[in-house]
């Protein structure tokens, strides 16, 4: 029965999707009011909960974001992170030629791996 609910769920969410994917306007609408009405309803049940107020809301919130690895890559990203590892410049620091050439050795790892795979399945394919 859960199964059956979560299938159709899914569903629903591809079909949703597809559908507002077309007016981008629209999707970003039904976004913004399905965000602001859940934060709305967290608001609420957090005042209801005796010891979430001020310095109470804050304690639990970076608990809750700490324990669920969020808080570091919501407000600091991945891309600032990895950069730092790899002792990259920071993208405002790069020059428009860094940054291109960056972006075109990034699209020819792309398109080799797109070659071995293509290569990987014609292979495969012509054992059958």
């Amino acid at each position: 029965m859960v199964k059956k609910i979560f299938s159709f769920f899914d569903r629903l969410e591809d079909f949703v999707r597809i559908e507002l994917s077309h007016n981008p306007i629209l999707y970003a609408l039904v976004g913004a009011v399905g965000i602001i009405l859940l934060w709305k309803g967290v608001w609420e049940v957090a005042e209801l909960i005796p010891g979430l107020h001020g310095l109470g809301s804050i304690v639990m919130g970076v608990i809750i974001l700490l324990v669920s690895g969020l808080l570091v890559s919501f407000f600091i990203g991945d891309s600032i992170i990895i950069s730092g590892f790899k002792k990259e410049k920071k993208l405002v620091e790069r020059t428009e030629k860094e940054i291109l050439e960056a972006e075109k050795t990034q699209a020819q790892e792309i398109i080799n791996k797109l070659d071995h795979l293509e290569k990987d399945i014609h292979a495969f394919v012509d054992k059958k």
